[in-house]
């Protein structure tokens, strides 16, 4: 009876771990989609009104596609940098340990410093990158208030706060790759970009396969950003989906709506990550 006892206890710890943090909560906010409730009151029933009204929330679309414009300009844009980064710091160079520490030292920085470092940089009148631009002789650049130019400099922010894990991700990568790979390609007298795109590519497709999802999941999560550096404007361009279902949620108590938004909005993520999935095996 003991033997038969113990294993579960082992397992307990996780069991219960998942049943309160994991399984309850999904479980509440699917229950809270077809409900009405502002924290302060009972919840009412609705049925299907929420899935309804999320249909024809056109704000929540736009959101989605400012997000999906995100990820267009973020991920290609991280993955070049992260990737040419990763071949430079993966040679024998000078400080190469120092460089590999710096590059590496924004992603365990706290991204609400980073983005007020960043709006102190992007800002009109007093901001760094328009002094620069004026002492050149150009004209300001309206990087948080053009809200053509917004996102994009979003994106850029992003990239830069989070290119170092995707760099030591390319470097184990790049390591894994054998030696005499090379050696023959050199005998045969291949080219620097031959052997990048003959072997190089193909043998780190896991590496790119992982960095690609973790940006797209990353940059669906935009969130910080957004809220800090512009609150969603100017003209909600820059109104991310995550930071829309937050507004609903703690600024008008929202509720179940919020969790109408957040079911939908996984979905779409899962979608995503899927035909990734299928794309990058295909191609790579």
């Amino acid at each position: 009876m003991k033997k038969k006892v113990v294993p579960y206890l082992l397992v307990s710890p996780y069991i219960i771990h998942f049943l309160i943090f994991i399984a309850f909560p999904v479980i509440f906010s699917i229950v809270l989609t077809f409900h009405k409730w502002n924290i302060i009151s009972p919840m009412e029933y609705t049925g299907f009104a929420n899935y309804i009204r999320l249909f024809q929330d056109t704000l929540f679309l736009k959101s989605i596609i400012n997000t999906l414009i995100f990820l267009v300009i973020h991920i290609p844009l991280q993955i070049i940098v992260a990737l040419f980064l990763a071949e430079v710091l993966n040679q024998k160079i000078f400080l190469r340990g120092f460089f590999r520490a710096a590059f590496f030292l924004p992603v365990v920085v706290s991204g609400v410093v980073v983005t007020i470092l960043w709006q102190q940089l992007y800002g009109f009148d007093t901001g760094l990158l328009n002094k620069i631009l004026v002492t050149l002789g150009f004209g300001k650049v309206g990087w948080l208030i053009d809200p053509k130019i917004a996102m994009p400099s979003i994106a850029i922010m992003a990239t830069w706060k989070n290119v170092g894990l995707y760099i030591v991700l390319f470097l184990v990568g790049l390591q894994t790759v054998p030696k005499h790979y090379y050696e023959a390609a050199d005998l045969e007298g291949a080219t620097h970009w031959q052997k990048f795109f003959k072997i190089t590519l193909p043998m780190i497709n896991p590496t790119i396969f992982l960095v690609v999802i973790l940006s797209t999941v990353g940059g669906f999560s935009l969130f910080i950003e957004p809220y800090i550096l512009t609150g969603g404007g100017p003209l909600n361009s820059t109104l991310s989906a995550v930071l829309y279902i937050y507004k609903q949620a703690f600024f008008y108590y929202h509720m179940g709506y919020s969790a109408t938004l957040g079911l939908f909005f996984a979905l779409i993520i899962l979608s995503v990550v899927i035909i990734q999935k299928k794309f990058i095996e295909r191609e790579v």
